[in-house]
């Protein structure tokens, strides 16, 4: 028997990886189909339990491969009906996933790395720098996780509805573990999640736009939160690798790829830096006749920040003036800020292996050039 550091974890592998691992062990493709349902569809950790599979098969399995669930730490529950979990990522870190319940859907925010090397001075998972990306099988653990420990609706469905990667890490930056992960969600073998309700949210990181606007339509967000490049340097450093004007034609792009596609820019409301009426006519400038909708976020502090939220009043003016200038703009309701589980709060436990980042106000050159390793590396 093989010993057990040498089994290969099927959880986050797309059918297409399964089906290789079947085939080098001489076994028909489609029995990546059957293992599939019984990991996903059935939630079963036991291949012993998958009882369509022959026993010489079962036996296979037990012997070369595992099903290795996260290891959830810890679970705190909201008032709103917010959920978060902390789940284990080794030598003492963790990531955050939360789940957001709302009448007509439940929305899943996951997490891609242990961290983020990008550095966006608002947000409280960048201030702690960056350890390593999570694999295919600690992102797709996540949303398993939660199907598995949240009640179903009250029709059978799971409680969740939507995935959106709007949680720890930047996942264009672990490009090559996200895609696996995609293909499971939106797959009728394992989730079959619509791509409408599958979501990418990216800081900017063009070249990982482009690839995938060619490797899955699944719907794209991009954390803009500027209208102009001296500001977004500041807040959104990668903004010096790749500015406003190329990161919005690359997103026209990917909008065109994928018929009645719109793209959703995220706009983090901070008093006084970002939220004139100035800015708005700008950004509805930059966005006007375009395939575009504006969510405005609500800042949510975290220890640390000299960061304010822009005040309630602001806000729907702000919100009022890109609506008079013809744009569809939303403002996000802030969940679970009493478990620290709204947006731009996820920390989670990270100790930083790269940027050198903790205790520093702005972006230097040690998190720029740790920003080019990364995307190079992804």
């Amino acid at each position: 028997m093989s010993d057990i550091a040498t089994k290969i974890n099927l959880l986050g592998l797309s059918q297409g990886g399964l089906e290789r691992f079947f085939s080098a062990h001489g076994e028909k493709p489609y029995r990546a189909r059957q293992v599939l349902q019984w990991i996903y569809q059935r939630g079963i950790d036991s291949f012993d339990e998958m009882t369509d599979l022959s026993k010489s098969l079962r036996a296979l399995l037990n012997s070369e491969a595992d099903i290795i669930p996260l290891e959830m730490q810890a679970r705190h529950d909201s008032k709103d009906g917010t959920v978060k979990w902390l789940f284990s990522s080794g030598f003492g870190q963790a990531v955050e996933t939360v789940f957001i319940p709302e009448p007509a859907r439940g929305t899943l925010c996951i997490s891609s790395q242990v961290g983020c090397a990008l550095d966006c001075s608002f947000c409280a998972t960048g201030a702690q720098g960056f350890n390593r990306n999570l694999t295919s099988a600690e992102i797709i653990g996540q949303v398993r996780h939660a199907i598995r420990d949240l009640p179903r609706r009250e029709n059978g469905d799971s409680a969740v509805t939507n995935v959106v990667f709007m949680g720890m890490g930047e996942p264009l930056a672990n490009y090559r573990n996200l895609v696996p992960v995609l293909e499971l969600l939106v797959s009728d073998l394992s989730y079959g999640l619509s791509r409408r309700r599958v979501t990418v949210s990216t800081a900017g990181i063009v070249p990982q736009i482009k690839k995938l606007g060619k490797d899955c339509n699944v719907a794209l967000a991009v954390s803009l939160h500027a209208p102009d490049d001296e500001l977004r340097n500041e807040l959104v450093p990668i903004n010096k690798v790749h500015p406003i004007a190329e990161l919005l034609d690359t997103c026209w792009e990917y909008a065109a790829r994928h018929s009645n596609r719109f793209i959703t820019f995220e706009y983090v409301m901070l008093r006084d830096v970002n939220d004139t009426l100035a800015h708005a006519n700008h950004l509805a400038a930059l966005l006007k006749n375009k395939p575009a909708k504006v969510n405005l976020i609500p800042f949510n502090p975290f220890p640390g920040t000299e960061y304010r939220r822009s005040a309630a009043d602001t806000i729907q003016q702000f919100q009022g003036r890109l609506q008079k200038r013809g744009l569809v703009a939303t403002t996000r309701r802030t969940r679970g800020d009493d478990i620290d589980a709204a947006c731009g709060q996820l920390a989670g436990k990270v100790s930083d292996r790269v940027t050198n980042r903790l205790g520093r106000k702005k972006v230097g050159q040690k998190s720029k050039k740790a920003i080019n390793i990364r995307i190079a590396s992804a």
